[in-house]
């Protein structure tokens, strides 16, 4: 793993929402299995009250880290837990996760819940890691350095 003092990373922004038929309790809980667990008293999130399509309210958690602790500690986290088959669909869908020097990464609120980490598209916990180079074969590499990518040889 890459040092402290050369942590190619800026920041981690994690997003969720929490639909009015969920119970917030359980979002929140979701999320706390992706965080680093030595870290949740140094995580505050901010909370906004949206409306949906139809009316129905939706809350919307989001925070922004910088802590390079907390950072290196969330991508350990990221790079142990995520598995080898997400690792390597992340890696052949870069062009879909990387933009203007962020990768996306979406996360499955469900399994989250069950303290496992896995790629997901509908209602995921949304991470974005902000890379300090923004070049996609920098990133690429970086990601393969800090495990959150698996080798797509054939």
């Amino acid at each position: 793993m890459t040092g402290l003092s050369q942590m190619p990373i800026t920041y981690i922004d994690v997003r969720f929402f929490a639909h009015a038929t969920e119970d917030l309790n359980k979002a929140v809980e979701a999320v706390q299995h992706v965080l680093p667990s030595d870290y949740l008293s140094n995580i505050t999130f901010s909370k906004h009250n949206l409306r949906g399509h139809y009316g129905n309210p939706i809350t919307l958690f989001e925070t922004r880290i910088r802590d390079k602790k907390i950072i290196k500690a969330l991508i350990q986290n990221l790079s142990s837990r995520l598995n080898e088959f997400d690792k390597e669909t992340l890696h052949k869908e870069m062009d879909r996760h990387i933009e203007k020097g962020s990768l996306y990464v979406r996360l499955d609120k469900q399994a989250a819940l069950q303290s496992e980490l896995k790629l997901c598209t509908a209602d995921p916990i949304r991470v974005r890691i902000r890379f300090k180079k923004a070049k996609f074969q920098d990133i690429i590499k970086i990601c393969q350095e800090l495990n959150l990518l698996k080798s797509c040889e054939e």
